[in-house]
């Protein structure tokens, strides 16, 4: 695993982006499984309750991961900073006063849905 981490940890530094990275160590013999964990080594994540499925096409994905070189981020924190940021800057109406939480909150409550109806 950690011959598996190391090259990953270099590939980036020469500015592969991760789907650069993955696609050779596939035709190597990897396992998905084994990759996806050295990912998950270098930068854990907490186990979210939730998690969302999204089907990108090349030309978008390819947006998202120049986008999230230039804002350091992997392509799953770039994605989610686009989201967080969405949902936030939708809710300007809402009193500055109440925390972000309560924002993401207000964002898709039932009551904000029949207020566009």
């Amino acid at each position: 695993m950690t011959t598996l981490i190391d090259f990953i940890t270099e590939a980036r530094k020469r500015g592969f982006t991760d789907k650069q990275i993955t696609a050779p160590l596939l035709e190597k013999g990897w396992y998905i499984k084994q990759i996806n964990e050295a990912f998950l080594a270098l930068h854990p994540k907490p186990k979210l309750k939730n998690q969302i499925c999204i089907f990108l096409s090349d030309e978008i994905l390819e947006l998202l991961e120049k986008r999230a070189k230039k804002n350091k981020f992997n392509l799953q924190e770039q994605i989610e900073d686009i989201l967080r940021r969405s949902c936030v800057n939708k809710s300007t109406t809402i009193k500055s006063e109440k925390n972000i939480d309560d924002l993401l909150l207000t964002c898709f409550s039932r009551a904000q849905r029949k207020k566009k109806s």
